[in-house]
């Protein structure tokens, strides 16, 4: 599968790395320092290019940018119609301390409204990235680590779940783009978790029900 990332940071670097090693052509985009952007490419075996170049041909789109550089992707991207793409953005301020889409909307549903002809599934945006690599290590062991998944698209969220498979976590369906209004606020509780209480940041989650 040819796979776009669309901001080459801790998320998209690392989710881009481990598709490359499972033999996906991943291209890497949108990056400060085209150096970085050429180191990701070299030592995963992609490619490194501009926005537009990472969605030429793409059978799958990461967007994995600050909610400030939206805006400025989406313009470099284009109209994105018919395009499966993942959303792991979480609409925070400029300090990443308090959302500033809610209660009424989501930053998935905002993302939707910009590019209403892709196809929008948003994943791993409660799920911090430094339990990518050691997810990604253990893949194929049970029970896996899950991923909420949200969106209004069933073939892509089909396309998704596959991507999702390949990192080693299980997709947990959430429903539709409406839902990230309960979704993203729980992105904070995550924050808290990984980054303020104690043990490390390489968290995971997986919810069951009783039987």
């Amino acid at each position: 599968m040819k796979i776009g990332i669309l901001g080459s940071g801790l998320m998209g670097g690392k989710l881009g790395s481990h598709w490359a090693a499972c033999g996906h052509d991943v291209t890497f985009s949108y990056s400060r320092s085209a150096s970085k952007l050429d180191r990701l490419a070299r030592e995963s075996g992609g490619t490194a290019g501009s926005v537009a170049a990472a969605v030429e041909g793409a059978d799958a789109l990461l967007l994995a940018v600050h909610w400030s550089r939206v805006d400025d992707v989406l313009e470099q991207a284009g109209d994105l119609d018919g395009r499966v793409v993942l959303n792991c953005c979480v609409p925070l301020d400029a300090q990443d301390r308090d959302l500033v889409v809610g209660t009424t909307s989501s930053g998935a549903e905002e993302l939707a409204r910009k590019r209403p002809g892709a196809r929008w599934v948003s994943c791993f945006n409660t799920t911090p990235s430094e339990s990518f690599a050691p997810v990604f290590a253990r893949k194929g062991q049970s029970p896996a680590p899950q991923v909420l998944t949200y969106g209004d698209d069933a073939g892509a969220k089909e396309i998704a779940g596959g991507l999702i498979r390949d990192i080693g976590f299980e997709p947990l369906e959430c429903g539709g783009l409406r839902n990230g209004r309960y979704v993203e606020p729980f992105a904070m509780a995550t924050v808290e978790l990984a980054y303020v209480q104690p043990g490390g940041p390489a968290l995971t989650y997986r919810f069951d029900k009783l039987r």
